[in-house]
């Protein structure tokens, strides 16, 4: 395993708990990002097909969209997460994996999440990850990103509740995110920018599988 994927896996186990509690009911709070999921889910169910949400923590926005009406199910690095993800979520399904080496059958989804989950990945890995989203996407299949808005990167050693962690986090431009995706095969559909004026925006796109 890359020296970065065994440092995002022990960081998060570490973090786990503290993290999972972090999360719950943190979407009630942001309009403009259930705003987005919704939108997501209207894409998915006019074409159909499950949803691999990638990166999924303790899986809430899993649940999320699975009360959205769509067949949703979480994927992350993590074995923590994903213990606690079957613990909070017991009628979903989670299992242990990464993003760029996905153990799903070719064009076997109708949707893809990525909620700042590639915010951890390196840039030569990022393409790596999308091929990987391209491959399971069913043709009319969706894609939604998440991600930081800037162009830096840093590397975070402490993280909710304190505990120790060892990941860089990426901010990257909507160009070059959007470049990317098409690059991969995926045809963007939306790209917006949430609150632009706040220290870190976020940057959401919507792509889709010709």
């Amino acid at each position: 395993m890359s020296d970065w994927l065994s440092d995002t896996r022990l960081s998060y186990d570490t973090v786990a708990s503290s993290y999972a509690d972090r999360m719950r009911g943190a979407l009630a709070g942001k309009p403009l990002l259930r705003g987005v999921l919704a939108m997501f889910a209207e894409a998915v169910l006019a074409r159909g097909g499950p949803v691999a949400d990638l990166g999924c923590g303790p899986g809430h926005i899993t649940a999320h969209l699975r009360d959205k009406g769509l067949d949703a199910f979480g994927i992350d690095l993590s074995p923590a997460m994903i213990e606690i993800a079957r613990r909070d979520h017991p009628g979903l399904r989670f299992g242990v994996g990464s993003m760029t080496d996905l153990v799903l059958p070719d064009r076997s989804v109708g949707g893809v999440v990525a909620f700042f989950s590639l915010i951890h990945v390196p840039d030569e890995e990022v393409p790596v990850a999308l091929a990987q989203f391209h491959r399971v996407l069913r043709p009319g299949g969706v894609v939604l990103l998440g991600f930081h808005v800037g162009d830096e990167y840093r590397l975070k050693t402490e993280g909710y509740g304190g505990h120790p962690m060892k990941v860089r986090v990426h901010w990257r431009p909507v160009d070059r995110m959007a470049a990317w995706v098409r690059d991969a095969g995926l045809v963007v559909d939306a790209r917006v920018v949430l609150e632009p004026d706040a220290p870190v925006p976020a940057g959401i796109l919507l792509a889709h599988r010709p």
